[in-house]
């Protein structure tokens, strides 16, 4: 089913955008990358890659809501300006599922959840998905590895969030079978890059030196990752 509004200030007005987060515990964060880590190197990491997803996406013509795991503490102490809702559920399809669930419910005409593991991904990756948004009832980003960077809905379907092979390589071919079977109307919008191990931190500092995870890795982490 597709929905169509002429008004495109009411839209932006209603397109809110949900971060996952984790609370940065050594040991509970970026575990892909010990070694050549240590535990509280990731956590550091993780935290840097955290602060330039909410930098880049705060202040924009859409709400920004963080969906937290861990300490609500922690998230009010060092963000105190963002809305924040505790993820709910026993697996990621689940928590996923309820975060659009309840954005979508709250009244919003379009919702979108990222994680914080694609620090560079650029704003305008997020405004085409609200844009696609406005006709089609999901929209997806591609994960180089084999799973999704961004999912959204502007009418919520639970089956792309049961049963799926969440962190597998075929998440992504797993999620366009759903989307086929169900015969539901989506866009898939051009591919981006978590950064998991080492390797696809090395490709992040080729591809966006000037970014705060950049910054990061070449002053914390480099002499690691060679």
């Amino acid at each position: 089913m597709k929905k169509v509004d002429n008004s495109s200030t009411r839209v932006k007005a209603s397109a809110v955008l949900g971060v996952f987060a984790k609370q940065p515990v050594a040991g509970q964060v970026k575990t892909r990358l010990c070694p050549p880590l240590q535990p509280e190197q990731a956590a550091q990491l993780y935290r840097t890659t955290l602060d330039e997803t909410l930098r880049r996406f705060s202040g924009q013509s859409f709400e920004l809501v963080i969906f937290y795991a861990g300490a609500e503490d922690y998230f009010a102490l060092n963000y105190p300006q963002l809305p924040r809702r505790p993820q709910i559920g026993s697996d990621l399809g689940e928590r996923m599922a309820s975060a659009l669930q309840g954005l979508l419910a709250a009244g919003h005409q379009q919702a979108a959840l990222i994680g914080s593991d694609s620090p560079d991904l650029p704003l305008a990756y997020v405004e085409q998905a609200f844009a696609a948004l406005q006709t089609s009832d999901v929209v997806i980003a591609p994960a180089a590895d084999g799973g999704y960077v961004l999912i959204g809905e502007s009418c919520h379907h639970p089956p792309l969030f049961e049963a799926m092979p969440w962190s597998r390589a075929d998440l992504m071919q797993q999620t366009e079978c759903t989307l086929a079977e169900q015969q539901i109307d989506w866009q898939r919008l051009s591919g981006w890059e978590d950064v998991d191990d080492a390797a696809s931190l090395l490709r992040l500092l080729q591809r966006s030196p000037e970014s705060l995870t950049a910054g990061h890795i070449r002053e914390r982490l480099a002499s690691l990752l060679t």
